[in-house]
Parts: structure tokens; C-alpha cells; sequence
């Protein structure tokens, strides 16, 4: 285990809680006010039983956090309430329980790259590609004369995600989307 200040965490961390619990963090969001004590906001989920807690912490306290392997996998398929992923080199498979992929599942394509976080041989946690492209299935129709203002609709995604676009996109475009926060980012150019 290493010992890291708060204001150090990063979404994604394995942290191990003061209840000797393994949790994944969702959010970390720092405030520094001009006057008064500068704090982070931790949001986590506990990776045994997914329930997810929130604490604030002084910028300088410390945590101890996880020594966690990082290991690129590819997503293989779904099997029932788990998601199939191989190691490319390996060729060992790995079954990860939904839970754990929590949103971030619909967003699983094959042959994806994915980056599964291991702690003694057992996968906690997992980190998808940044950036997207998927196909836009339903969306309202483009209207005439409407041009791309700061006005968005909302769409739904060839993966069942729901999206708001800028009005001039129409069903059956493929657009890039940060897996983050579900948001469009742009056009692809395919």
C-alpha cells in the first residue's frame, strides 16, 4: 500500500478505506476557497458490494492507496450478468461481474482495449478508452434553417446511451463521445 494525499486521487484510484475495505474512486473534485481550508470531495463505490459513499477530506490528509496492477485486455462478449475479457499476449480470459463495469458497460464494443486495474489476481476495477464512436439510432429530424448554436437534442445511441447532439445531426450519424460523462464531442470522420 502507498500513502497519498487526498488532493493527489484521481478517478480510477483503488483506495483502501480506514474500514480495511477495497473501493474504487468514481469523482475527486478539489476545492481551494480564498480563505479557509482547501478540501477534496471523494465519491467512491466498494468494490465488494458496490455501495458508493462520499467524503470529504483536508487536501493534505492522507489515504492509503492500493497497489494495483494496470493490464490492457480486450473485451471479448457477454456472458449472462459478466462481461468476457482476454489478455492479448496470454490469451487468458477474465470474467468480470456487470456490477463492477457499472454504466460504463453499455459503452463495451468488441475487440475493445480495455484496462482492467488487478489486486491479488482478482480484477476491481476497469477503465474504458476516453473517446467512443458509436451511431446515432433515434434522434428528432433535423430542422430546417436551425444552425449549430448552443442548442442541443437528445439522441439515443446504436448501444442504448442517450446523448444530446447539436440539432444538424441525424439518425444514422456516427459520433464521438467521451465515455466520461456521456457527452458529444464531435463528428466522426469515418
Amino acid at each position: 500500500m502507498a500513502v497519498e494525499i487526498a488532493a493527489n486521487i484521481r478517478r480510477g484510484n483503488i483506495i483502501e478505506y480506514t474500514d480495511g475495505q477495497l473501493y474504487s474512486v468514481l469523482k475527486a473534485d478539489s476545492f481551494r476557497p480564498g480563505k479557509g481550508t482547501p478540501t477534496t470531495t471523494i465519491e467512491m463505490r466498494r468494490i465488494s458490494d458496490g455501495i458508493k459513499i462520499v467524503n470529504t477530506y483536508k487536501t493534505t490528509d492522507k489515504l492509503e492507496k492500493a497497489f494495483v496492477e494496470d493490464i490492457g485486455y480486450t473485451y471479448l462478449y457477454q456472458d449472462g450478468d459478466n462481461y468476457v475479457f482476454m489478455h492479448p499476449e496470454t490469451f487468458e480470459q477474465v470474467h468480470v461481474a456487470g456490477t463492477m463495469l457499472g454504466d460504463n458497460a453499455a459503452f463495451l464494443q468488441e475487440n475493445m482495449e480495455v484496462n482492467l486495474q488487478i489486486f491479488n489476481d482478482v480484477p476491481v476495477s476497469a477503465t474504458l478508452p476516453a473517446r467512443i464512436t458509436a451511431t446515432i439510432s433515434e434522434t428528432e429530424p433535423v430542422v430546417k434553417g436551425q444552425t449549430a448554436s448552443s442548442s442541443y437534442k437528445p439522441a439515443i445511441l446504436d448501444n442504448g446511451v442517450r446523448v444530446m447532439v447539436p440539432p444538424h445531426i441525424d439518425v444514422g450519424t456516427r459520433i464521438i463521445v467521451n465515455t466520461e460523462d456521456n457527452t458529444y464531442l464531435e463528428r466522426a470522420k469515418d
